[in-house]
């Protein structure tokens, strides 16, 4: 780093994205991408609004708004589009969280959460999971800590209920609670209902997975209207224009093409139960997901070899090396074929 590095970041470890390699065609399983291309209604309308890259975007998305509030059943004070679930999460922080709100979050989770915490200089406490990753829903009731929960979590692909969720808001009052659903279109329950109930729940979703919009950058979050206003107060203060015109054209044709998304979903989760039984027939222990993804040990094969052998193959997963998940790596689903050549591949490297 430069000798003008502000000391306020000198000890920030930034998170670290799956590799996105160049050099070499893969078999890409290591970022929980979609299999599938985006809708065509997506792409088609989003190269319609590159037509007028001229003019600024919507800074209140209103378009985008109008779909979304009307499939999920809520208003427009209570839903907020940002550059990626990411730019709404790192608004929590700034919003939710000092050092009188310290946040809290398992062990074993999104690993922007942590850096998340630095940036804004939020002490947390990091909560361990059972040793079968599971999450005891006692450890965070009462704790008035702003508290940060994926579910789905990632990377084990484990949920928790909707009555575990209003357990920990009723007993955290004063305090936000937020569910970052991801992943819940494959196989979690949503808790979007239970913000009419809750003026502390704060839900963040994404069109990174389920929509096929990784690269397009498009995320949002649902509460009620106070703590949206208290969102849109960061949003206005860093960057009005956060969501830029084609990606929102793309998300509002991602949203009407219902028929699309749920196609692909559905062949993702029975995909996913598919290299599920391949796998534990071949002995390994395998979680059970409701992401887009497994997360598996393999019998007497280390993680990191296993994932070191798979990509001289030309197949990426994720491996994270720290003690209670060296053992495992978590495995994006892809499409048939992409997820036979990766069966093909570990019976291979096991004989």
């Amino acid at each position: 780093m430069s000798r003008f590095f502000s000391e306020k970041y000198a000890s920030l470890v930034p998170y670290v994205p799956g590799e996105q390699p160049k050099t070499r065609q893969f078999i890409k399983l290591n970022t929980n991408e979609s299999p599938f291309p985006p809708s065509p209604l997506a792409v088609s309308m989003a190269a319609k609004a590159a037509e007028h890259f001229e003019l600024y975007s919507d800074p209140e998305c209103r378009d985008l708004k109008a779909i979304a509030c009307q499939q999920l059943g809520i208003c427009e004070e209570e839903i907020l589009f940002t550059n990626g679930s990411d730019e709404i999460l790192n608004f929590a922080f700034m919003a939710f969280c000092d050092a009188n709100h310290p946040a809290a979050f398992p062990d074993i989770t999104y690993g922007f959460y942590s850096v998340f915490a630095d940036l804004n200089g939020v002490p947390y406490e990091a909560i361990p999971l059972a040793e079968d990753f599971s999450l005891n829903v006692q450890d965070y009731m009462g704790i008035h800590k702003t508290i940060f929960i994926a579910n789905p979590n990632a990377p084990t692909g484990l949920t928790i209920s909707l009555s575990d969720i209003e357990r920990i808001a009723a007993t955290n009052p004063d305090n936000v609670v937020v569910i970052d659903e991801a992943y819940v279109d494959f196989g979690g329950e949503s808790a979007v209902p239970l913000i009419h109930k809750y003026d502390n729940l704060l839900i963040t979703r994404t069109f990174s997975k389920s929509r096929s919009m990784a690269g397009a950058r498009l995320g949002f979050g649902i509460g009620c209207k106070e703590l949206i206003a208290d969102l849109n107060a960061i949003k206005y203060s860093t960057n009005p224009y956060n969501v830029n015109s084609a990606t929102m054209a793309a998300g509002v044709g991602a949203l009407q093409d219902e028929a699309y998304f749920r196609t692909n979903c559905a062949a993702i989760i029975q995909t996913r139960a598919w290299v599920t039984e391949q796998l534990r027939h071949l002995g390994f222990r395998v979680t059970e997901s409701r992401g887009n993804f497994v997360f598996a040990a393999a019998p007497n094969y280390p993680g990191q070899k296993l994932y070191l052998d798979l990509k001289a193959k030309g197949i990426l997963v994720r491996h994270f090396q720290t003690p209670r998940l060296k053992d495992y790596n978590r495995i994006t689903i892809g499409n048939r074929m992409q997820m036979e050549e990766l069966l093909r591949a570990i019976e291979e490297l096991m004989l």
